[in-house]
C-alpha cells in the first residue's frame, strides 16, 4: 500500500460519514450500517477492504495489511447514544470543534487510525480491530481481541485521549455488580405489616456497599442505579441496585468480589441475589512503558506535539490485552472532551497530528 498525505479536509469528510451513521450498543441493525460505513472508509483510504465478522453483539470490523502482523490497533464503533440522538444533535463543525453523537468516543479516533495506517510505510504489518460492544463489556469481541493481540504483539488503543491529548498509560480494573432484593408486596395503608419492604433493605445495602470503597489505594465502589416498587401505596416487593467498581491495587478485585457476594440481609426476611463482577483487569503502567517511550521518541523525531502520559480510572479493551502481557498503549484517539455526554466534541486541528503519531508509532514498532 502506498503511503498518502493526511489532510484535515479528508479526515473531516470521513468523520462526517461515520458520525452520520448512528451506532448505539445492542442495536444490531444500526451496528450493521456502522460497520459498512467504516468498511467503505477503510477501503477508500487503504485500498483494501476489511472483513466484517458477525457476532451476537453486531459486526466486528477487522482489517489486515496482509503481512506478518506486529501491531494491533484496537477500537470500537458502538456508542452510548440512543438511536435518534443525531436528529437532536447533528454532526456540526464550528469554532474549531466537531460535535455530534459519538464524535469523541470514538469515531474521530477511528478516522485518525485509518489515516495513520494509510500514511505508514509499515501498514502491511498492522491489523485494525473495531468491536461492536466495548461500551457494554466486550463480551462478544474479547476472545478475538485477545487472540489477535497475542498474534501481533504490540497493541495501540484508539480510545479518546485524556485531558489535553495525554496518552493513557495505566487504567483501573473495572466491572459492574447487580443486586436484586426480594421482599413481599402488601397494601401500604391497610396491612403494611404483611409486607417485606425491599426498598428499605436496599437502603441498608447501599450504605454497606459504599463502605467497601478504599480511595486511598484507588478502589471505588459506587452504587449508581437503584429502582424499587410499583406504585405509591404498595410495599415494594423488589429492588434493584447497580454498582460500579474500579480497582488499582493487587488483591482488590478479589477483596471486593468476595465482599459483594458475602453481603447479608439487614432484614432476614428478605432475599438477596448478587451477580456480576470485575470483567476488566487493571492495566498497569509497566504494560505501556516500552510503547510510551517509543511514542515520545517518535513524536519528537517528527516534530509532533509533546507526548505526555497519565493513569486514568476508566477501563477499555486495552485492559484485556495488557493482562495478557502484551505491550499496550491507550488514549491514542481524539483530543477533545465530553465522552458519553451530549456536549462531546473533538478539537479538529489536532486530528492530523494524532494520525501522524499513529503512523510514527507503527513505523517505530515495525522498524528494528
Amino acid at each position: 500500500m502506498d503511503s498518502v498525505d493526511i489532510t484535515l479536509d479528508a479526515m473531516l469528510g470521513d468523520l462526517a460519514a461515520l458520525v452520520n451513521v448512528e451506532s448505539p450498543s445492542r442495536d444490531l441493525d444500526a451496528l450493521d450500517r456502522s460497520a459498512s460505513a467504516i468498511a467503505a472508509v477503510i477501503s477508500a483510504r487503504t485500498g483494501s477492504a476489511p472483513t466484517l465478522i458477525d457476532t451476537p453483539a453486531g459486526p466486528i470490523v477487522h482489517w489486515s495489511g496482509g503481512g506478518d502482523p506486529q501491531v494491533l490497533i484496537v477500537g470500537h464503533h458502538d456508542t452510548v447514544h440512543p438511536l435518534g440522538s443525531l436528529a437532536a444533535r447533528p454532526f456540526t463543525i464550528a469554532d474549531g470543534r466537531a460535535t455530534g453523537p459519538g464524535v469523541f468516543d470514538m469515531k474521530a479516533g477511528i478516522v485518525q487510525a485509518i489515516h495513520g495506517l494509510a500514511e505508514s510505510a509499515n501498514a502491511a504489518k498492522v491489523e485494525l480491530l473495531l468491536s461492536p460492544d466495548e461500551e457494554v463489556g466486550s463480551a462478544a469481541s474479547r476472545a478475538l481481541i485477545e487472540q489477535r493481540a497475542l498474534a501481533c504483539g504490540a497493541v495501540l488503543v484508539i480510545e479518546p485521549s485524556a485531558d489535553g491529548g495525554a496518552l493513557k498509560t495505566a487504567r483501573k480494573g473495572a466491572g459492574t455488580f447487580e443486586l436484586l432484593i426480594h421482599g413481599r408486596a402488601a397494601h401500604a395503608g391497610l396491612e403494611p405489616e404483611k409486607g417485606i419492604n425491599a426498598l428499605v433493605e436496599a437502603a441498608h445495602q447501599v450504605l454497606a456497599i459504599a463502605a467497601l470503597a478504599d480511595p486511598a489505594i484507588g478502589t471505588t465502589v459506587t452504587p449508581t442505579v437503584a429502582t424499587a416498587g410499583t406504585t405509591d401505596n404498595v410495599i415494594p416487593a423488589l429492588a434493584r441496585i447497580l454498582v460500579d467498581v474500579r480497582v488499582e491495587a493487587v488483591g482488590e478485585k478479589e477483596r471486593v468480589e468476595t465482599a459483594m457476594t458475602a453481603l447479608t440481609q439487614y432484614d432476614d426476611r428478605t432475599r438477596i441475589e448478587v451477580s456480576g463482577g470485575l470483567n476488566r483487569p487493571p492495566m498497569s503502567a509497566s504494560s505501556s512503558a516500552s510503547l510510551f517511550a517509543l511514542a515520545v521518541e517518535a513524536a519528537a523525531s517528527r516534530r509532533l506535539p509533546e507526548v505526555v502520559g497519565v493513569a486514568v480510572g476508566g477501563g477499555s479493551d486495552g485492559n484485556f490485552t495488557a493482562a495478557l502481557g502484551m505491550p499496550t498503549l491507550d488514549g491514542l484517539g481524539a483530543v477533545g472532551g465530553g465522552a458519553h455526554a451530549d456536549d462531546e466534541y473533538v478539537e479538529i486541528a489536532t486530528m492530523p497530528d494524532r494520525a501522524h503519531l499513529i503512523a510514527a508509532l507503527i513505523d517505530a514498532i515495525c522498524t528494528p
